[in-house]
């Protein structure tokens, strides 16, 4: 740059005759440079020279070839960019930042309750002691594209009490054959209040388990079930007649209906998957065995580590632990007895 200004220094002492050919000659290295294939490269020092001649000078347009004006005025922003980032750096004021952790709540409060807006986030943060605007609740809530509706698992949660799902599961025998089992899981206290089993399964036979596990009026409110081809007019007709509602769950959508899913896989993990089944008297005897461990003794994550009929806890008082055999074996029944 001090060589720059050393050379225009010297201009000024020079005639104008000079000065006119020194510029036609310049102007010819120039148009030379612009035929050519290789474009020069501009250092800092150069684009800096350009943009304090585009503040000064009106007609720096004019002598400009080697780039165009607009990339003169591309430098100009991007040097301002970089001075107001410079000023406005971290820990020089401004507008303070929104904590991650409100941000996270904010979204979980935006995912668990569908139906709220962004009034109804910000005055539970206010509740909560956190101070944030309106504006900034509604840029950090999840967007959604549907009108807002609750879910399977609320729907469920909601309705607990009132809800019985139904599933098939299958289960081999010695003899390679199949037999059927009809499972009805009350999901208030995760318990299988009827089963059956049958090597023929079909809309009849359903219907009539139906009618058989809830007599006199016991019918749930909601019966959950899925698509499965066994089920068919004459059971909804019957869910109809007892006085229930049937949710029917979408297509290769098992998990809703993930509690009677979730019964199935444990009766196979726990008790079927260990056992070779001879024939329906064998298999009946045996789930009737498993259930009676199931729902005493067996402790349910989904119910606070607690049976499906309440377990009384034990204290050390009442003596030494002891055990007793279930399920052939498979399981035991720890409780304490006085010596």
């Amino acid at each position: 740059m001090i060589p720059l200004i050393l050379a225009t220094l010297r201009d000024l002492l020079r005639s104008r005759h000079d000065l006119i050919i020194e510029n036609l000659a310049l102007r010819q290295q120039i148009l030379v440079l612009e035929r050519s294939s290789n474009r020069p490269r501009l250092n800092h020092a150069d684009k800096a020279f350009w943009v304090a001649l585009f503040l000064c000078w009106r007609h720096w347009r004019r002598p400009l070839r080697l780039v165009k004006p607009s990339t003169v005025i591309a430098w100009h922003r991007k040097g301002w960019r970089l001075y107001w980032r410079w000023k406005s750096r971290a820990g020089k004021g401004g507008r303070p930042g929104i904590p991650i952790a409100t941000i996270d709540l904010i979204r979980r409060m935006s995912h668990d309750n569908p139906l709220w807006g962004a009034p109804r986030i910000h005055g539970e943060l206010l509740m909560l002691g956190i101070k944030v605007s309106e504006a900034t609740v509604a840029k950090y809530m999840i967007k959604r594209g549907t009108p807002p509706s609750q879910n399977w698992q609320t729907f469920i949660h909601n309705h607990l009490p009132d809800i019985v799902a139904i599933d098939f599961l299958t289960v081999p025998t010695v003899t390679f054959g199949t037999l059927y089992v009809l499972i009805f899981l009350s999901l208030d206290r995760r318990k299988i209040i009827h089963f059956n089993v049958t090597d023929a399964p079909c809309a009849l036979w359903t219907s009539l388990q139906l009618i058989q596990a809830f007599p006199f009026d016991s019918a749930p409110r909601f019966i959950i079930r899925d698509r499965d081809s066994i089920y068919g007019a004459v059971v909804s007709a019957t869910i109809r007649q007892i006085g229930s509602t049937q949710k029917v769950i979408s297509r290769r959508s098992p998990w809703q209906n993930g509690y009677c899913e979730r019964m199935v896989g444990t009766i196979k993990r726990d008790c079927l998957n260990h056992m070779i089944i001879l024939n329906e008297r064998h298999l009946r005897r045996v789930l009737k065995d498993y259930l009676k461990y199931y729902h005493e003794v067996r402790t349910h994550l989904g119910l606070d580590k607690d049976a499906p009929i309440p377990r009384e806890i034990e204290p050390p008082e009442r003596g030494p632990v002891r055990s007793e055999s279930m399920v052939r074996g498979l399981h035991h029944r720890y409780f304490r007895k006085a010596a």
